[in-house]
């Protein structure tokens, strides 16, 4: 029984001496638990919407307050006449614009029908049938209160305009988020776990006595992956194209550049991991907590960042993927150029800059 005892004792401390293995251990319970009961919900919250209304009476404004005041919805202010709605979700100013016809009140008193258009940015399909229906919703409620109250037949007729997706394909959602996890997945996971395997099995050092700068060897190490997920962006868009029939809409230049310096960007990270850590299991973990769940959980891939805590927002503004799927999306679905994915490409920057620099200062060209 000592002897069992022994075992275990010895055990734990090895588990225990390495911070990382540690970190992973109690702290994966708690990032899991935290993301997956908040940021997954089937509700669509704060949804930004917009309203043009070329005669402003008392029911467009009570129809925008009753939208404004329902926690589904924020208010973005009114547009200006001849403000056209592809020009809101261009500038990604909202997701929602509603146009009420001229005199929309009193068509709306004089028994009707009074028409107001829901156009919807349906780039991400799912999001936009939801907010749709609530909006819908609301309105018709609205039109039922008036009716009650006034003791009148009221009719209000909602009419529904997706741009984008008219057809309310999700490959037009999924793709960009697939495009982003496989890169991330390829460029940064599997340079880690590279990294991290040559100073387990120590054959690192062997390459470090190597007359190649010790950096070098590094950077030597990621040249394949940069290039396998070169080939793999080729076959993303390919099938994305000829099979999923989801269109590069906007400049094929933007989006290229647009992938390769995301490209980058997962390679520092991945130095930066394997210049932390000194194992594979540890690399792979970090990884996948690292990387994988907040490409699913916070880039918008999947759930809405507005609908989840503002704790939440703030954490999916560091998320590498949420920039290149949403810079993507204006690229493929919208047909925009580099003139409206400058911040994406910025922030992207700032962040491959940042990696690659904290990666250099923590590599060391001896191991300890």
């Amino acid at each position: 029984m000592r002897q069992f005892l022994t075992f275990v004792q010895k055990e734990c401390r090895h588990i225990f001496r390495d911070r990382w293995t540690t970190l992973i251990l109690l702290g994966l319970p708690v990032v899991m638990l935290v993301l997956f009961g908040f940021a997954i919900s089937t509700e669509v919250r704060n949804t930004r919407f917009v309203a043009c209304a070329p005669t402003q009476d008392q029911a467009t404004r009570a129809i925008i307050e009753r939208l404004d005041a329902s926690p589904y919805f924020s208010f973005e202010g009114l547009l200006p006449a001849g403000t056209q709605p592809d020009q809101v979700f261009r500038q990604g100013r909202a997701s929602l614009v509603l146009v009420f016809e001229p005199d929309f009140g009193a068509r709306l008193w004089k028994g009707g029908p009074a028409q107001v258009q829901l156009v919807a940015d349906a780039s991400d399909p799912n999001t936009a049938k939801t907010f749709v229906q609530y909006a819908s919703s609301i309105i018709l409620a609205w039109q039922a209160d008036q009716a009650a109250a006034a003791q009148v037949p009221l009719r209000v007729q909602p009419e529904i305009k997706l741009l984008y997706n008219p057809g309310m394909k999700g490959a037009f959602n999924f793709v960009p988020g697939v495009m982003g996890m496989i890169l991330m997945l390829i460029c940064a996971m599997m340079t880690s776990i590279s990294i991290a395997r040559e100073k387990e099995l120590g054959t690192m050092e062997l390459l470090l006595v190597s007359p190649l700068h010790p950096l070098k060897i590094i950077l030597a190490k990621t040249v394949p992956y940069f290039a396998i997920s070169v080939v793999d962006l080729a076959i993303i868009l390919l099938l994305s194209v000829h099979v999923l029939e989801v269109p590069i809409a906007g400049s094929l230049a933007a989006l290229v550049v647009l992938s390769l310096l995301f490209i980058f960007l997962a390679l520092s990270l991945g130095l930066l991991i394997s210049s932390v850590v000194r194992t594979q299991l540890v690399a792979l973990l970090i990884s996948g907590v690292a990387m994988v769940m907040p490409v699913i959980m916070l880039s918008e891939m999947m759930f809405p960042v507005d609908s989840m805590p503002l704790v939440l927002q703030g954490l999916a503004q560091v998320v590498p993927a949420k920039w290149y799927i949403a810079a993507v999306k204006k690229v493929m679905v919208k047909g925009l150029g580099f003139a409206a994915i400058v911040q994406e490409l910025a922030v992207l920057g700032g962040m491959t800059v940042a990696f690659l620099a904290l990666a250099l200062k923590n590599h060391k060209a001896r191991l300890e």
